[in-house]
């Protein structure tokens, strides 16, 4: 037998208040003189005797009281099988699932609450000595450390919502970094095990801790949630017409009709709908609204629908820019179309490079770049545009047919572009326009039967090229390439087999030239996330930031501030944060007093899914030995501390033999002094 706390056995020197107390509790007897004193000495000797035994009854009855009540303090305990030593504490672990599902109701109130109530009751089986972290999902710096009951409850009470969630495999390896050292190890999870938590993996636990899953249910609630939102073009012009599309999703096994839907915009109503969706599907709402001025825009979709609201809104950011920049880079005869195209719009900021002096460290300004009959283009042109491509850059080029062929190829081949077979100086003209093209779809109201078309003098055929995504706007007899997409990197690049010179043919003075430029320039540019998530691990990109001494970004809310870590990418400057931002909402990069970009933050939309695994379902991704698996509505669960480990327990043996004798004392003291002397 064994002990989980023999320090207790110290109060066993307890048991020498009775012994003493029976040792000097001596009776003092009156002399009375009789004539003959034979018969009552006879008796006074009977009397005698009984009280010594009486006396030693009740000392043994007491001693026994006293030890069998030290013994249960100590808990005693038979270890089972040959194990041959304990633990003596007991180091416990409970994660309390504090994501927006817990807000869901049941007839107990929320979920939430009923995890921190199944808390507080878990806690009540370990003893004084035991220590307890408490994780949710926030994972806190301060809830890496072990509490005693009290700091645990204090903790407990302080538990909120959270826009964070977590894996079933996150929290178990969280809790296995926590829990180690010679204690009895526990980790329980109390959660309403959405099926989100689970990836479908198999779940792996740290060996020598019990596993305990505690289901909490919430009754059938429907759910809408704002799924995701994007704008249909990635520039946007001050007064001009913008469309936006909003998904919205219902994840509930009822239609949903009729379910309220507003666009705001800097805090002004944008636009106003209603939808209906059908249980379990998604359907997609285009929203129209316009006068909007230059500057970081902060949009909010939203709808109503209860009794879960955490997933009713959305907001997004984008900006609207005050000019669009474009950069043409003109050979020594590339002719003035460009430049007569984009001076006529105010929207549009020309900016011209000569192909012998290029600003490369300009690139990243401009939302399309223009190669206009460049006669020797160089590699490290091709460098610079390839880096200007990864920030998502478009570029369209115009070659010149009286350039040397083997440096064209060059060229073309170092950015993965076909390269050049031959030229063909028989004039023809384009066949073949793909008008469900977004850059034309668009352009033309009524598309007239007998399309005309540009016609083409001198041109190149091409082959062979190793860039992704090719599009075809305009093709050539035989299919041949006339101007076509493709994409490199995260950008797209424009390559026309033909020049923008008279010799070459009628593309710049076409009808056509005009739309398709200005329709290339406004769907180019780098097309960032107008909204993030919460929790996720990507960073955060803007245009390139160049520093000056003692400078620093800040990204703030009204009650939020960071410095950011930076970092300088492909022409882009990275902001990372290290997942410090808990809540929803917009934020602004700033720098000093500049405003240089707004981003929105909102929750993930995997907490909107109201459904749930059940107890089989857990149970086929768990090992049986290690986990633990009840539902707060069908199982007690109750614990006795270290019961799983050390054996059969006897504490509430020695408390029920404790209890007897201090009856038995009762006993002897109330009948064993009623006999009456007889002389």
């Amino acid at each position: 037998m064994n002990f989980l706390y023999p320090g207790f056995l110290f109060a066993l020197l307890a048991v020498a208040i009775p012994v003493i107390i029976h040792l000097f509790n001596f009776r003092k007897f009156k002399k009375v003189y009789f004539s003959n004193v034979q018969l009552l000495k006879d008796v006074e000797q009977q009397n005698s005797s009984r009280e010594k035994l009486k006396n030693l009854l009740i000392l043994l009855c007491r001693i026994l009281a006293i030890a069998f009540l030290v013994l249960a303090f100590a808990q005693p305990y038979i270890p089972a099988g040959n194990q041959k030593t304990a633990k003596l504490n007991n180091s416990v672990s409970i994660y309390v699932d504090n994501s927006y599902s817990m807000e869901a109701l049941n007839k107990d109130g929320s979920l939430l609450d009923e995890a921190k109530r199944r808390a507080k009751e878990l806690i009540k089986g370990f003893g004084v000595n035991d220590r307890f972290q408490l994780l949710t999902n926030d994972f806190e710096g301060k809830h890496q450390r072990l509490l005693n009951k009290d700091e645990f409850l204090k903790a407990l009470d302080d538990v909120k919502i959270s826009a964070t969630s977590r894996t079933l495999q996150q929290i178990i390896n969280r809790q296995g970094n926590m829990l180690s050292g010679t204690a009895n190890l526990y980790s329980f999870i109390i959660s309403d095990f959405q099926k989100n938590l689970s990836t479908g993996k198999k779940l792996t636990g740290k060996p020598g801790i019990q596993y305990s899953f505690l289901k909490v249910n919430a009754s059938a609630l429907p759910n809408v949630a704002v799924d995701s939102v994007w704008m249909l073009s990635p520039n946007h012009q001050p007064q001009a017409n913008e469309r936006i599309v909003v998904q919205l999703k219902n994840y509930s096994d009822e239609d949903a009709t009729n379910i309220p839907l507003k666009l705001t915009v800097n805090n002004q109503q944008k636009g106003l709908g209603a939808v209906s969706i059908g249980a379990g599907k998604s359907i997609q709402d285009t929203l129209n609204f316009s006068g909007l001025s230059a500057g970081w825009q902060k949009g909010v979709i939203s709808i109503k629908d209860f009794p879960l609201t955490f997933d009713d809104t959305l907001s997004f950011s984008f900006k609207v820019d005050h000019h669009l920049a474009v950069l043409s880079i003109n050979g020594p005869s590339a002719g003035n179309y460009i430049k007569a195209l984009f001076a006529t719009d105010r929207y549009y900021q020309l900016t011209e490079n000569a192909e012998s002096n290029i600003n490369y460290s300009g690139f990243a300004n401009y939302a399309l770049i223009v190669l206009n009959g460049l006669k020797n283009p160089s590699s490290g042109l091709a460098q610079q545009l390839k880096v200007y491509l990864n920030t998502g850059g478009s570029v369209v080029i115009f070659p010149d047919l009286d350039a040397d062929v083997n440096q064209y190829n060059t060229f073309l081949t170092s950015l993965g572009l076909p390269r050049i077979q031959q030229q063909n100086n028989a004039p023809t003209q384009v066949e073949k326009i793909d008008l469900q093209n977004p850059i034309f779809r668009t352009v033309f109201e009524e598309i007239p039967k007998n399309l005309d078309l540009p016609t083409v003098n001198r041109y190149f055929s091409f082959v062979g090229g190793t860039a992704s995504s090719k599009e075809d706007l305009m093709q050539l007899p035989a299919g041949k390439i006339f101007f076509s997409k493709f994409g490199v990197a995260n950008g797209s690049i424009y390559l026309s087999a033909s020049g923008l010179n008279d010799k070459d043919g009628n593309l710049a003075r076409h009808p056509v030239f005009v739309p398709i430029m200005y329709r290339l320039a406004l769907s180019s540019g780098t097309d960032e996330r107008i909204y993030n998530h919460l929790g996720a691990e990507h960073a955060l990109s803007t245009k390139k930031i160049s520093l000056g001494k003692n400078q620093t970004l800040k990204l703030k809310s009204a009650s939020f501030e960071v410095i950011p870590e930076l970092r300088q990418v492909d022409g882009k400057t990275m902001i990372y944060l290290a997942d410090q931002i808990k809540t929803p909402g917009f934020y602004n990069l700033m720098l000093a007093d500049s405003l240089l970009a707004v981003y929105s933050f909102n929750q993930g939309s995997k907490e909107s899914d109201v459904h749930y695994l059940a107890i089989d379902e857990l149970s086929s991704l768990t090992d049986k030995d290690k986990f633990k698996i009840f539902d707060a509505d069908k199982d007690a669960v109750k614990l006795i501390s270290g019961a799983n480990q050390i054996g059969q327990t006897l504490w509430k043996l020695c408390l029920i033999l404790s209890l007897i004798f201090i009856a038995a004392e009762i006993l002897l003291i109330r009948f064993l002094n009623n006999n009456k002397k007889t002389i």
